[in-house]
């Protein structure tokens, strides 16, 4: 009933936990990795241990320290023109991404004038649902890129920060070794997992340029970012067609960018 682990979710934090608390573990921590409502779960101990509601404690700690202005759960009305239409790839549509075609095999999936993000969702959740701009997650991300501060605001220490851009697989194993489910049409192959992010450990591994140390994720309708702090370099990808496996945009952006190097750090 609360739909757990679904993109559209019913009912509230609280309730998805306690129906949580219920099921039991798909395996034993450490014996394998899955991609899960762990960040959702994470939300709700923010909420718990600042004794605050997680969307506030964002708001007070993270988006009005950075001057985050165009990022929350909802887009109030005042900015509603410039909420983006999200579509969905027809399976055998035949999708074309060429200047001057029709985009074949896309259906409107939200309409932006009557899109559920134009109002406070029930559900506050930790793992997805806020609506941003480019601006704002750049602005995120030069805050990582610089070890977690930027322009006088610290958000946390570089040496946690370092932590969660480490690999925590245990035996230093890859996504593939260990993984029950992949959402993403990346091949992860020398990708292991920090607390929070997909990390690069093995550049040869991945058949793609990169960098060690590089760390990423991406959403649902294939928006995507990377960040490689040894080219001191942030790439971001908002895009709004689900599902993200519908076309290998983020592997042509990588190959790409690091193509677009003439002068490598490393």
């Amino acid at each position: 009933a609360e739909k757990i682990g679904e993109v559209e979710k019913s009912g509230t934090l609280q309730t998805m936990i306690e129906s949580l608390a219920k099921i039991p573990l798909e395996f034993s921590p450490g014996e394998s990795w899955n991609y899960s409502v762990s960040t959702d779960v994470i939300g709700y101990l923010v909420g718990k241990i600042s004794g605050m509601p997680f969307e506030q404690f964002l708001k007070q700690r993270i988006l009005d320290p950075l001057g985050m202005t165009d990022t929350d759960f909802h887009v109030p009305a005042s900015k509603a023109h410039r909420l983006a239409a999200c579509y969905s790839a027809d399976p055998g549509g035949g999708m074309t991404f060429h200047a001057g075609q029709r985009r074949e095999g896309l259906t409107l999936q939200d309409d932006p004038a009557k899109s559920s993000f134009l109002s406070p969702p029930d559900f506050i959740s930790g793992g997805g649902g806020l609506c941003s701009t480019m601006a704002d997650y750049l602005t995120f991300c030069r805050a990582l890129l610089n070890g977690g501060e930027l322009g006088g605001v610290r958000l946390i220490g570089p040496k946690t920060l370092a932590l969660m851009t480490t690999n925590h697989i245990p035996g230093g194993r890859d996504l593939p070794e260990v993984s029950r489910s992949l959402f993403s049409e990346a091949s992860y192959n020398g990708i292991g997992f920090g607390l929070g992010f997909a990390v690069t450990m093995r550049p040869a591994e991945t058949l793609i340029a990169g960098s060690p140390g590089e760390y990423a994720w991406g959403g649902a309708a294939t928006t995507s970012f990377f960040i490689d702090p040894a080219e001191e370099l942030i790439t971001i990808l908002m895009t709004q067609v689900l599902p993200s496996s519908a076309y290998p945009i983020r592997r042509e952006l990588r190959s790409m960018v690091y193509a677009a190097i003439s002068e490598s750090n490393l």
